[in-house]
């Protein structure tokens, strides 16, 4: 989610050795990531005293940076908010409780608390609300106690549903963004809305529209978004024919460059509150590329689905078990050595329960295949990321994740054991024994969990309650929540 913060030291050295690197040769979908990585990711760190200088259970520290995390490690092993968290005493108010945590800094502190700035303000809210969404990790009932009049989270499909409930609606609370008007469109304030990207454009199109969680005041804002389109600056800046990507490093450091000096925020937390997002294999905090050899940090970092809309819309929906005639089903060009070792274990062995294709047969429908198949492979193609893993959901198909290193979306919340198969590389010669182990029960129990979290990953023309574009805000929601900022510049 938060942009690592830089300088212009660590800019001219990164971007020296990034315009010699013979990676170039990779091609787009590799040389991209790669200018943006070295602008926004490849910094110098700053001193810690930037953030938070309470001491507490939950405190953690990244790179340089003080976070106070409300988690207990990785999101993808452990369960959903258990780590544990400050509470404050009864009666006790928030200046009280900072102060009394840190002895050795109640001179500096007591002088920012009673300043009481809009940060400071907001600081405290978000103190409450990791204590109460502390307090309701302690439930663990497969059904949230809290009421809701659209929905209850519920089933094992949830880390927590009460945990995650009750940090939806905080979120519904407190959250405020902040959209910097700098730049104008193409490049900036746009994206695509019916590609592969439809992820990156229908976010910034819905944040720009100011229905939900955008403030027009930064100083009400917990983040601040940068709306430039990834996808949009490869499409307008990238020199395909000489491979030459200076242009696009130039604009993003440009841009820095405009709001750290006009505005106070950047400054203030080094680009912790900031961020954007992308489905480039590129690693900015929220990305559809969730790859952790690649320096993916789940505590820190946010993934969000790769939705390949090509019409605009989605179509959901498929065949009742018991007429799903196909026990497994792919079909996709080479990309990857996933997918080699994929199409080079299975295409040619004709058979009807794994299908396996690298172009399906002329007049077979693609998504008739999905519909009338039980699991859905969705193995990496050059990224680890795969839009085939929401086809599969919205087709009701079980996805098996074919993955090294991926962190599934919103993974943080989602139990996706419950509702997916995970397979690992070495095993894609036993991808049939491994699906037919499985018991008719236990796959109907999985088929059902996967059109009950249908309703996270749906992509509605006016976002609703719990679905994707929302559940996208919640994980930038919990990497927030994970920071605490303190402005001592505040006299």
């Amino acid at each position: 989610m938060m942009i690592s913060p830089h300088n212009d030291k660590a800019q001219h050295t990164h971007i020296s050795s990034f315009r010699s690197s013979p990676s170039l040769n990779l091609g787009l979908i590799l040389v991209i990531p790669s200018v943006v990585l070295l602008v926004l990711v490849s910094t110098l760190v700053p001193h810690p005293s930037t953030f938070s200088p309470l001491s507490s259970p939950w405190k953690w520290r990244y790179g340089g940076h003080w976070y106070s995390s409300i988690f207990n490690g990785s999101s993808t092993d452990s369960p959903f908010m258990e780590a544990e968290t400050d509470e404050l005493a009864p009666n006790m108010s928030f200046s009280d409780a900072l102060i009394d945590k840190d002895v050795d800094n109640v001179t500096s502190t007591t002088r920012v608390v009673k300043r009481s700035s809009k940060l400071e303000m907001l600081e405290a809210y978000m103190a409450r609300a990791r204590s109460s969404i502390k307090e309701a990790a302690r439930v663990r009932n497969l059904t949230s106690i809290h009421q809701d009049p659209d929905y209850v989270p519920h089933g094992p499909i949830y880390r927590n549903a009460n945990a995650f409930h009750r940090s939806y609606l905080e979120m519904e609370k407190l959250f405020k963004i902040y959209v910097y008007q700098e730049g104008e469109p193409p490049m900036f304030h746009n994206g695509p809305c019916k590609s592969i990207y439809s992820s990156e454009g229908r976010f910034i199109h819905e944040v720009e529209k100011g229905k939900f969680y955008t403030t027009q005041d930064p100083d009400e804002a917990l983040v601040y978004f940068l709306p430039f389109s990834v996808a949009m600056l490869v499409r307008y800046l990238y020199e395909s024919e000489s491979l030459k990507t200076d242009a696009i490093g130039r604009i993003v450091i440009d841009y820095i460059h405009v709001i750290s000096g006009k505005y106070p925020y950047w400054n203030r937390s080094l680009g912790a509150d900031h961020f954007m997002l992308s489905c480039h294999d590129w690693s900015i905090r929220v990305l559809c590329n969730a790859n952790t050899s690649e320096g993916f940090t789940p505590a820190k970092d946010a993934s969000f689905p790769e939705i390949n809309l090509l019409k605009g819309e989605a179509d959901i929906g498929g065949l009742p078990p018991s007429r799903r005639s196909i026990l497994a089903f792919f079909a996709g060009h080479l990309h990857g050595y996933i997918r080699y070792l994929l199409l080079n274990e299975w295409k040619d062995k004709n058979d009807p329960d794994v299908q396996v294709y690298d172009q399906l047969p002329k007049g077979v429908s693609y998504m008739s295949k999905l519909k009338n198949s039980r699991f859905c492979l969705c193995p990496s193609g050059y990224e680890v990321a795969s839009p085939r893993i929401v086809e599969a959901i919205y087709a009701e198909c079980v996805p098996v994740l074919i993955s090294d290193g991926y962190v599934a979306p919103f993974s943080d919340v989602l139990n996706w054991n419950s509702f997916s198969v995970q397979i690992t590389v070495k095993d894609i010669p036993n991808i049939k024994r491994i699906l037919m182990g499985i018991s008719h029960r236990q796959y109907l129990r999985m088929q059902r969990r996967v059109k009950q979290v249908q309703r996270h990953f749906v992509v509605n023309p006016t976002p609703k309650r719990y679905d994707v574009f929302h559940m996208i805000n919640h994980s930038i929601w919990l990497r927030r929540l994970n920071v605490h900022i303190q402005d001592f510049g505040v006299p």
